[in-house]
């Protein structure tokens, strides 16, 4: 048997295999550049926010089933990739709702933002101008509909719009929004009632946040975040009444249980832009709201925080895309954590997708250059997935390319 010879290695042996990184200054960056999914921005983002704020953000309703379904789903598939393509170049642009989008998905709107970061919906905002993306403005917005479209004047402003028991102060809204340039509404209508989300109950969670002896604790080790939020503006949601007390308590006051396809079919009266419906969970819902009109439905559980257990937008999609697919445009929200789940969504019948808990993973982690960094993440994620696959733009996807997987139900 052969005997291995060894010798002392050499200094110039060693040379090549020695790199010596410079110093970086900016902190924020070493750390965002560090980060090369969504889920380590957001164990960044756990690190640097208080928990009551970072658990509104990663929470669901109940016990979470929802949520954890829905990422499930987006595991549970299989690619099916096309060999010896020519995939030197591919192309992640479309036409969403009547307006090109560079890439195939969109900043959701998100409540209480400011809470996670300061720059809250500006930076969210400018992020998506500099990506070519849309931003959507949330009715529970902590920057306003001008300020928004002051931040970011050349991005894309989409507004959601709760139907509230008041529809005066709704449809003032709607005027504010047409106003400033906003070009597309999404009206939710999965919350006749806010959802139980245990987390910010047992966190006290409310509006402003309550200086008690937890908080105070968890201000020590959360220092910079404190700061920010007593030196800056006050929170608070930013085109509505000022109010003291849960965000639970805040949305059932506000929010209407006697909503019915008669008050959206006014509301689509009433707003000269596209029009899209989010919140849909079953076949036949996707059809009636399609006999409206509609311009666009989001296929959506609000991101697993109303109704726990409830459907899996991700395995309605491939139905709903046969039923109605012709009539409107489907988008999709839900569970997306990656550039892959996005591509899936997309061969499945998705025309565009939402990005919300991610979005807000990278705004805790580092303010803006956060949501760029989230931007950059799936953008580079979506261009390797549709090389491997074979394609070179969207229209190539299509359900030949993936397989929802059956999960076997636990005993």
């Amino acid at each position: 048997m052969p005997v291995t010879r060894r010798r002392f290695p050499r200094v110039h042996d060693l040379a090549p295999l020695i790199r010596v990184r410079r110093p970086r200054l900016n902190r924020t960056k070493q750390r965002l550049d560090a980060a090369v999914t969504v889920e380590d921005l957001r164990r960044i983002a756990k690190r640097r926010t208080p928990k009551a704020a970072f658990d509104y953000t990663d929470g669901a309703a109940e016990e979470e089933i929802s949520l954890d379904r829905a990422r499930q789903a987006f595991r549970d598939i299989e690619f099916h990739p096309a060999i010896l393509r020519d995939v030197t170049d591919v192309d992640t642009s479309r036409e969403v709702l009547g307006a090109p989008v560079a890439l195939p998905f969109a900043i959701a709107p998100t409540g209480f933002t400011r809470l996670m970061h300061t720059a809250g919906e500006r930076a969210g905002a400018r992020a998506a101008e500099s990506a070519g993306i849309p931003f959507s403005l949330s009715t529970l917005g902590t920057a306003s509909i001008e300020e928004v479209a002051a931040a970011a004047p050349d991005v894309r402003r989409w507004f959601q719009l709760y139907i509230w028991r008041d529809r005066d102060r709704s449809m003032a809204l709607l005027g504010r929004a047409a106003a400033a340039g906003y070009d597309t509404l999404l009206v939710t209508v999965d919350c006749p009632v806010a959802g139980a989300r245990r987390r910010d109950i047992r966190n006290g969670m409310s509006i402003p946040p309550a200086l008690t002896l937890r908080t105070m604790a968890d201000a020590a080790v959360h220092p910079r975040w404190w700061f920010d939020l007593l030196t800056t503006e006050p929170l608070a949601f930013a085109s509505l009444d000022r109010w003291s007390g849960t965000v639970a308590e805040y949305m059932d006051t506000m929010f209407d249980p006697s909503m019915t396809f008669d008050d959206l079919a006014w509301v689509r009266s009433q707003w000269p832009g596209r029009f899209v419906v989010k919140g849909i969970q079953t076949l036949a819902d996707a059809r009636a709201v399609v006999d409206l009109g509609v311009d666009g439905i989001v296929l959506s559980n609000h991101g697993g925080r109303q109704l726990d257990r409830a459907p899996v937008p991700f395995a309605l999609l491939p139905e709903v895309a046969r039923e109605v697919g012709d009539d409107t445009e489907i988008l999709l929200d839900t569970g997306i954590m990656s550039g892959a789940d996005i591509v899936a969504a997309i061969a499945l019948g998705a025309r565009c997708t939402l990005i919300g808990r991610a979005y807000l993973y990278g705004l805790m982690a580092g303010g803006q250059a956060g949501v760029d960094r989230v931007i950059e993440i799936l953008a580079e994620q979506i261009r390797r997935t549709m090389r491997l696959l074979g394609v070179r733009e969207l229209a190539e996807l299509s359900p030949q390319h993936v397989t929802q997987l059956q999960r076997s139900a636990r005993r």
